[in-house]
């Protein structure tokens, strides 16, 4: 489990195919208080430590993950946002996180708005009834606010969010470029609140 605060931005230093990909990531964590088989969430996706040194862990991403998850972010130089998982007492400072990719976003626009830059995102229809102005988003494992969401005639729907200077600086968002894919976790809440509603609409009413 996980909140969406990022707490280190790691780089792939190595990419090694084997049956899984294994990939060496730098970090700034103290490693020696990172356990193997710890989860860390690498940019919204939750992966198990197999190896590690004074300032890398290596992770295995299988080819489901990698083919449930954002387009060339496996590659050596990437940045990733990371986040190590939560423990009781932590303060919950963005929403709940599962670091389990629902979708996969397409960057539209990248515009500075006064400090903050507004980001607008084009995600399919199958997780668009998901996203709700006001209501929490996790986008390459950041916990953000969606400002606006504007329904495609496709099915498909683009939500806007304000990125600002802080979350810029010390997060890979900054990296954000127009037409990049990009992870997206719809909220745990209304996840549950859909099945909900699926659910109550099938049972006989009277």
């Amino acid at each position: 489990m996980f909140t969406g605060i990022i707490t280190d931005i790691g780089t792939i230093t190595k990419v090694d195919q084997r049956g899984d990909l294994r990939l060496v990531i730098r970090c700034g964590y103290d490693m020696a208080g990172v356990d193997l088989g710890a989860s860390i969430a690498c940019s919204g996706v939750c992966l198990t430590v197999v190896d590690k040194g004074t300032d890398w862990f290596a992770i295995d991403a299988s080819a489901e993950t990698i083919s449930k998850t954002a387009s060339g972010m496996w590659t050596e130089g990437r940045r990733l946002n990371l986040e190590r998982a939560l423990k009781i007492g932590d303060e919950l400072g963005g929403h709940i996180v599962t670091g389990h990719v629902d979708g996969i976003g397409t960057v539209t626009a990248v515009t500075p708005e006064g400090d903050s830059h507004r980001v607008m995102i084009t995600i399919g229809a199958g997780i668009a009834p998901f996203i709700a102005a006001k209501g929490s988003v996790t986008v390459d494992g950041v916990s953000l606010t969606v400002n606006s969401v504007a329904d495609n005639a496709d099915g498909s729907a683009t939500f806007g969010l304000n990125i600002i200077p802080h979350t810029w600086s010390v997060t890979a968002l900054g990296d954000l470029a127009t037409g990049q894919a990009v992870n997206i976790e719809i909220d745990v809440l209304a996840r549950y609140l859909a099945r909900m509603q699926e659910r109550f609409s099938t049972l006989p009413h009277g």
